[in-house]
Order: structure tokens, then C-alpha cells, then sequence
């Protein structure tokens, strides 16, 4: 490109002009697929923000967009930002409370929504949001008044205006300043009421030029499939890539279609986060356990060889002659067949939103599938760290991309100073000042490590350490991911144990590989409630955890853990969006299960095995 655009939606129209007639989106329809150039998707995104000015949108005012994954999500986006507006993120899981919210906090004046049910939240709490000119439904109907109107309204109220204005569009595109506000994203709250993150112009262009000069995209025909939430940061950052690189991205926000759609679609880059990839590994190892006693054999040889051949490589050490023999001969029987799971054409998958863990990395680089594990926040606007495909290094998030400083605090929490930093929480001076200080310096909440490479390790979050009753520091989230690697039936773990004499932990079960579990067993009749209290089911957990504490200094083993026979769920208010655990409503909710821990344990404390406890029914 010559020059550097100075707004997002500059960036756009470089790429429509560098590449009028390439794919730029494929999404779903009439049950197939179809796609879209970046000069059809130029007509769309015009026809949006000239309607958005015709309802009279002024620079930097709000829109929200409250929908699931789709070509029109992306199209309302780049709509608000050539308008000259700002986009809102809102969950399409959230609540009609947490809309309100969001809504009244950003001062939105428009809102898309993206059918009947997401506009039935906004019309709920219509009262309370005076500021709210109008809703755009996707795929829905309009009300009478006027108030919530159609997708295809609003762009015939753009085109009209075009008619009448021809130069407006870019007339508006030329006014649009790198400081001014593009996105508020609000975080996800596991602590309490979720903040607007003020992220400017000069934020996603940044950090595209950083993450472009990396080099991470350069492979043949790259094809990206994303299904995540694109109201994540993590969502808004692979828009903005694809604007500066040009490859072209799949959505599809079904989450119940993704195994479907990577055999579909065969890309070459999507997008996760750990729970999934812990899911995809614990099916694998399922369903070799249930294919009898040589298959069993068979998969835990080939997965052997494979991280033979893993740790050879990060050793910088060639194979032999029987190393390589062994290694094709794993490929051809197991390895090929679960790469094949991912359409066969994957180079890797990118991880974020939350630690994975190293078994899980491992997994699947024995397979021969690259996990690149990157880190950020949403106040970083996405990712400030992140390995690359030739430096990847496993049990860290790489090293900083370029353009970040990166520093420890004495306390080793993470600060980070750079050009894609937020400019602040949107109306709360006071949580802009802790979190930025004098300096730029954003103080993270992270406990990290750095190496002498530069490779960042995340411990923890600074305020989930665990200080135990004897003044030990312990990090769960270690602990929560090496459990569930050694487990694979467990599906979320919860370590608990401030100011407690030793750790205790909350574990819930994968109700997929739980049920093939209990057919296995002949236990098919029995209700979850029923197997969560299971002796056998026990067992499986205690080995688990009996297997990690080996592992594990003495004041940071589980000596005990309680099965909560129901996932902690979004729809219960015990995880956020992004599947993060609310740890103080989860320990609130199930106090009673982690006070009985703590009582007449006997022996389960004298040494380094744990003992259960049964919890009930939340």
C-alpha cells in the first residue's frame, strides 16, 4: 500500500481497490455457501453508512450491534465506522439488563439487532434508552411506529441519499481522524459490571501493520473460517488483519456447525479458544478408548511418536532413518486422520481469551496441527503477543509484536505500553487512571514471566492468586488446565483455596463423553445428578488429580474436590462470553459444597492424594 491510511475505513477502500474483484467474505445460504467481492461488499457498506447519515449519525456517535457471527455483522461494522461513527459490541447472549446497560453507558443512537428475539431485549427497556434513535433488524419485523426498522429499509434510505449526494461517502471517509473513537467494546465483567474500552482508529491500524509485518499470513491461498463472537476483541482484530492482508474469511457463528463447516470450507487458518481445543482433544482420546483394546493402543503409540518427533524438532535435532519410518507409518494409521477432522488444508489455529494448557498444545502438535497461542486484553485492542509459526514456543504466548513495550512490575504483573493501547474507559476517569498510569504504562492484572528471548508465560490473573492460610501463593488456572488435560471428562474445573489451610477445587463433567462413559459401563439409565455421585466416576477424577499433584509443590495440591453435576453455564451468570469463569458467583453460588471441603477431611491432607465430597443440584 502506498501510505498509511489514517482510519479504518481508509484502510477498506485501499483494499477494495487493491483487490475490486477477490473473495472477500463466504457465509451460509440457502443451506450451501456463497460469497462476496471486496466491490460488491464496497456497494453494501456504503448503502449502511450512507443511511446511517441520513438518520443523522454525527462523528464518533455510537451504534451497537447485538447479533451472532454473520456477513452482516461485518458490513454494519465497516457501515458505522465510514459514517464516522463508533461501534458498540454487544454479546448476542446478553441479558435485557446487560443491553440496557451497555446501550445507556455508550449512549448508542442506533442499534442493530439481528432478529426478533435480540430486538424484543431493546424494545423491553425502550424507556430507558432515550438516546436510542433506531433499531435495524437483519432478519426481522418492523414495528408500526417506525422505531425498528428493516436491513433492506435502511439501505434503500442510503441509496436514496447517494442519488441525491454522490460524493458523500467518501467525503465522509476523508474527515475520519486516527484518534477518533471506533470501537467501544465492553469487558466481559467477572467481577462485576462490565467497562467500555475506548479504542481509536489509530489502535486497529497499528496493530494490523504490527501483526502484518510478522509475517504470520504469509502461506499459499490463505482461507480463514472465524465463528467466534466478533463482539470479542479477538473478533474485531481478525477484521481489521483482513483488511490490511486481504485474505479472504468464512463466518458462520454457529458453533454447532464449526466441525461441519471445517470440512466444508478446508481453511487454512481459524480462529479458538482453549475450551474448544481441549473439547476436540478429549473426543479424539474418547472415541480411541472406545474402539477396543488394539485401537486404543494404536492411538497412544501414534500420539507417542508423534511428540517424539515434537520435541526432536524444538531441539533443533534431525530425525534418523527409523525415527522418520516410525513417523510415517504413525501418520498414515492415526495422525492423518485427525488432521483430516480440520479439512486437511489447516496451517494453524490461532488461541486466545485464555491460557491453554500445555498437554493440550502438545496434543495436538503430535498430530502435526500448530496451536499459535497469542495474549492480550480488550484494553490492547486483541493482541500485543503471539507465536509465530516458525518461533512458536510452547507454555508461552510469544514473544510482543512489534510497536509494544513490555515490562514486569515488581510483583512480575504484566504492563504494556504502545500504539493500540486504549485511550481509556469510556466515562470512568478513575478506572482510566488505575489502569493507565502517568507513564502509559497499562497495569494488566497479569502475573507473567519473560525469558531471554522475549517469550511471555502467563501465571495468572493477579487477583485470582490464591494465598493459602499458610501464606503460600498458588495460580488455579494452572491447576484448572492441567486437570482437565489429564481428564478429559471433566469439562471445567474451579481451584479454590484463599485464606483456606490447603486447595480444594469445583469440577463439572463434559456431558458428551460422560454419557459415552456410562454406556460403556452399563450405567446408561443413570441421571446426571446420579453419575456425578458415582463411586467410579470418582475414581477417574481422583486419578486425575492424584496424577497432577505428583507434580505440584505440596501447598498447591488438590486435597480434596467436589463434582457439580450441572456445566457452569453463560445462561446461569457463572461464565462470560468468552467462557471465563466467574470464580466469585461460581464459590457464592456452591459456598456450602467448598465449606463441607474444609471439614473432617481425616486423611485426605496427610499426604498428596485428595479425597471427594458429593455437591448437589446447584
Amino acid at each position: 500500500m502506498i501510505g498509511e491510511p489514517r482510519s479504518v475505513p481508509a484502510l477498506f477502500l485501499e483494499r477494495v481497490r487493491e483487490s475490486p474483484g477477490e473473495v472477500a467474505y463466504l457465509f451460509p445460504d440457502y443451506g450451501g455457501w456463497t460469497s462476496i467481492t471486496w466491490s460488491d461488499l464496497r456497494m453494501d457498506v456504503r448503502a449502511v453508512a450512507l443511511g446511517l447519515a441520513a438518520l443523522g449519525l454525527g462523528a464518533e456517535e455510537r451504534c451497537a450491534i447485538l447479533s451472532s457471527s454473520r456477513i452482516e455483522w461485518v458490513i454494519a461494522d465497516l457501515g458505522i465506522l465510514c459514517a464516522g461513527g463508533a461501534t458498540t459490541t454487544i454479546y448476542p447472549s446478553s441479558t435485557e439488563e446487560e443491553c440496557a446497560h451497555i446501550l445507556a453507558d455508550s449512549g448508542a443512537r442506533v442499534c442493530f439487532v439481528e432478529d426478533d428475539a435480540q430486538a424484543a431485549k431493546i424494545l423491553a427497556c425502550r424507556a430507558a434508552l432515550p438516546a436510542l434513535l433506531q433499531v435495524v433488524v437483519f432478519d426481522g419485523t418492523p414495528t408500526e411506529d417506525g422505531w425498528v426498522i428493516s436491513w433492506s429499509v435502511l439501505h434503500a434510505q442510503g441509496r436514496a441519499l447517494r442519488a441525491t449526494r454522490p460524493r458523500l461517502f467518501e467525503e465522509l471517509v476523508e474527515t475520519i481522524r486516527p484518534a477518533a473513537l471506533a470501537t467501544i467494546i465492553y469487558t466481559s465483567g467477572t467481577t462485576g459490571h462490565p467497562k467500555g474500552v475506548e479504542l481509536t482508529h489509530a489502535c486497529w491500524l497499528s496493530q494490523s501493520a504490527a501483526l502484518e509485518a510478522t509475517g504470520i499470513v504469509d502461506h499459499p491461498e490463505p482461507l480463514h473460517l472465524f465463528w467466534l463472537p466478533f463482539a470479542h476483541s479477538f473478533g474485531k482484530m481478525m477484521i481489521t488483519l483482513q483488511l490490511r492482508i486481504g485474505f479472504p474469511t468464512a463466518i458462520d457463528g454457529r458453533v454447532e456447525r464449526l466441525a461441519e463447516n471445517l470440512l466444508a470450507i478446508r481453511p487454512t487458518i481459524v480462529c479458538g479458544v482453549p475450551r474448544v481445543f481441549e473439547k476436540i482433544r478429549a473426543a479424539v482420546l474418547q472415541r480411541a478408548r472406545e474402539g477396543g483394546v488394539l485401537r486404543r493402543a494404536l492411538a497412544r503409540w501414534a500420539l507417542e511418536v508423534g511428540a517424539a518427533g515434537v520435541r526432536l524438532d524444538r531441539e533443533g535435532r534431525s530425525p534418523g532413518l527409523v525415527a522418520r519410518a516410525r513417523r510415517a507409518l504413525a501418520d498414515w494409521l492415526v495422525l492423518r486422520k485427525v488432521r483430516a477432522r480440520f479439512g486437511g488444508r489447516l496451517r494453524f489455529f490461532f488461541s486466545g481469551s485464555a491460557p491453554l494448557a500445555l498437554e493440550v498444545e502438545e496434543f495436538f502438535s503430535s498430530v502435526g496441527v500448530q496451536i499459535l497461542e497469542g495474549y492480550g486484553l480488550t484494553e490492547t485492542s486483541a493482541a500485543t503477543h503471539v507465536n509465530l509459526p516458525s518461533r512458536a514456543r510452547a507454555g508461552t504466548v510469544g514473544p510482543a509484536l512489534p510497536g509494544i513495550e513490555v515490562r514486569l512490575a515488581p510483583d512480575s504483573e504484566v504492563l504494556l505500553r504502545g500504539p493500540w493501547v486504549m485511550r481509556g474507559y469510556h466515562g470512568m476517569p478513575e478506572a482510566s487512571r488505575d489502569a493507565l498510569d502517568g507513564e502509559g504504562w497499562l497495569h494488566t492484572g497479569d502475573i507473567g514471566r519473560i525469558d531471554a528471548d522475549g517469550h511471555l508465560s502467563i501465571c495468572d490473573r493477579k487477583k485470582d492468586l490464591i494465598k493459602t492460610a499458610g501464606g503460600k501463593y498458588v495460580a488455579p488456572q494452572e491447576i484448572e488446565g492441567t486437570l482437565k488435560a489429564l481428564c478429559p471428562h471433566l469439562s471445567q474445573v474451579l481451584a479454590h483455596g484463599d485464606r483456606r489451610p490447603y486447595v480444594t477445587a469445583l469440577v463439572t463433567l463434559d456431558p458428551v463423553l460422560l454419557r459415552a462413559w456410562a454406556a460403556a459401563r452399563g450405567l446408561s439409565a443413570l441421571a446426571p445428578e446420579e453419575l456425578a455421585r458415582h463411586s467410579d466416576v470418582k475414581v477417574l477424577i481422583q486419578d486425575a488429580v492424584d496424577r497432577m499433584n505428583l507434580k505440584l509443590p505440596r501447598f498447591a495440591t488438590v486435597k480434596r474436590f467436589a463434582i457439580v453435576p450441572a456445566e457452569f453455564s453463560e445462561a446461569a451468570g457463572e461464565v462470560t462470553p468468552s467462557l471465563k469463569l466467574k470464580r466469585k458467583v461460581i464459590e457464592a453460588r456452591h459456598q456450602a459444597v467448598l465449606d463441607a471441603l474444609y471439614e473432617d477431611p481425616g486423611g485426605a491432607i496427610s499426604g498428596r492424594r485428595s479425597a471427594s465430597v458429593a455437591a448437589s443440584p446447584s
